[in-house]
C-alpha cells in the first residue's frame, strides 16, 4: 500500500513540474484571484434585504400582566451594502431591546413609529437605511390587577369507530383559567370555552392542543390547553344468567326450561373482567294454559354494556303446587 502511495505521489509531483501542470496551476491562481475580487465587489454593492428581528422588553415588573402580547419579531426591510449587513446573515440574530419604564403611557406600553425606527437604525447601524418595519408601532395594554379565575368548558363533537367507545368525559389538562383585563370583568362571566373540536372515527385515546376562545380586551392564561378524548376498544363477551320468576303465588312454583339464558354484549376493554349485575325474569301472571312459552325480560342494563342480545328470548315452563 505504501509503495502505491509513493508511486502516485511521484506521478503528481512530475505532473505539477511539467509545463502543462504549471499552466494549470497558473490558471487556478487567476480563478482564485478573480473570485476574491468578485466577492469584494459583491459586498460593496448596495442591496435591499428583509430581516425578522427578535423583540425583547426588559425590566417588566412582576406585578404586571400584559393584555396585548408583544410580537416575537419585527419584520424589517433595510437598504445597505452587503458588507454592512454581513454580520446579520450568520447565526442567530440578537434581539432589539426596549426598556419597560421608558415606554409607558398610562396602562399601555407604547412604541411609536419614530422611536421604533430610531431603535432599529441603532440596531443595524447608521450606514444602513431602514425602509419599513412590520408592525410600524406597538401599543400593548397591561394591568396590575389580580386575575379572575373562571371555569373552562370543553366544546367537543367526537365520535369513535364502530368497534370503539368514548370511555369517559372529554377533559382538558386544566379545569379553569385566569382572566386579566384593564377594565373590570362583567360579573356574568362565569366560564369560558375552548374552540370546538370535531373528530370522528377515533380508534385510540387522542390528545389535542386547543385554543381557548379569545375575548376582546382580555388576556386568558393559559390560552392553549391539552384536551384528552379517552377511547377504548369494545370487546365481545358472553355469560349465562339464571331466570327468576316474578309475581309467583306462595303456593305455586314455576320451573323454566332452560333455567338460564346466555347474554352477549360488547364491553370496554377496561371493564372486561367486571361482571355487572344483570337479571332475567319471566312473569308468572303471563302463564296460562293457552301459552306454551313465557317471554324473557331483562333488568336495567349497565351503561358499559353495548349491543346486548340474549337467547333464548322465551322459555317453556311447568307449574307445580307447593305443599
Amino acid at each position: 500500500m505504501n509503495e502505491k502511495a509513493k508511486k502516485l505521489n511521484e506521478k503528481v509531483t512530475a505532473a505539477l513540474h511539467s509545463s502543462r501542470g504549471q499552466n494549470v496551476l497558473l490558471y487556478l491562481l487567476f480563478v482564485a484571484v478573480a473570485f476574491v475580487f468578485w466577492v469584494f465587489l459583491s459586498l460593496d454593492a448596495e442591496v435591499q434585504r428583509d430581516f425578522d428581528v427578535p423583540v425583547e422588553i426588559q425590566e417588566v415588573p412582576d406585578s404586571v400582566t400584559m393584555i396585548g402580547l408583544a410580537p416575537a419579531s419585527i419584520g424589517v426591510s433595510v437598504k445597505g451594502k452587503d458588507s454592512q449587513l454581513l454580520r446579520f446573515f450568520w447565526g442567530k440574530m440578537s434581539p432589539v431591546k426596549f426598556k419597560w419604564e421608558e415606554n409607558i403611557e398610562g396602562y399601555s406600553f407604547v412604541l411609536g413609529r419614530p422611536k421604533l425606527e430610531a431603535k432599529l437604525r441603532d440596531y443595524f447601524g447608521n450606514a444602513v437605511q431602514v425602509l419599513s418595519c412590520r408592525p410600524d408601532s406597538l401599543r400593548l395594554p397591561f394591568t396590575t390587577q389580580s386575575g379572575v379565575r373562571v371555569k373552562l368548558n370543553v366544546q367537543a363533537d367526537v365520535h369513535p369507530n364502530l368497534q370503539y367507545i368514548i370511555s369517559g368525559p372529554v377533559y382538558a389538562d386544566v379545569d379553569s383559567v385566569t382572566l386579566y383585563s384593564v377594565e373590570d370583568l362583567p360579573h356574568t362571566l362565569k366560564f369560558v370555552s375552548t374552540e370546538p373540536i370535531v373528530k370522528s372515527d377515533l380508534r385510540d385515546t387522542m390528545r389535542y392542543e386547543v385554543r381557548v376562545k379569545p375575548i376582546a380586551g382580555v388576556r386568558i392564561i393559559p390560552d392553549v390547553v391539552t384536551v384528552t378524548v379517552p377511547v377504548e376498544p369494545l370487546i365481545s363477551k358472553k355469560r349465562k344468567i339464571s331466570i327468576e320468576v316474578t309475581n309467583r303465588p306462595d303456593d305455586r312454583n314455576l320451573i323454566t326450561f332452560p333455567s338460564k339464558i346466555e347474554i352477549s354484549y360488547l364491553v370496554p376493554m377496561s371493564a372486561y373482567n367486571d361482571d355487572y349485575p344483570v337479571k332475567a325474569y319471566v312473569d308468572y301472571r303471563q302463564a296460562r294454559s293457552s301459552v306454551k312459552k313465557l317471554p324473557v325480560t331483562l333488568s336495567a342494563l349497565p351503561s358499559v354494556y353495548h349491543n346486548l342480545s340474549f337467547a333464548p328470548d322465551s322459555v317453556e315452563y311447568i307449574i307445580e303446587s307447593v305443599k
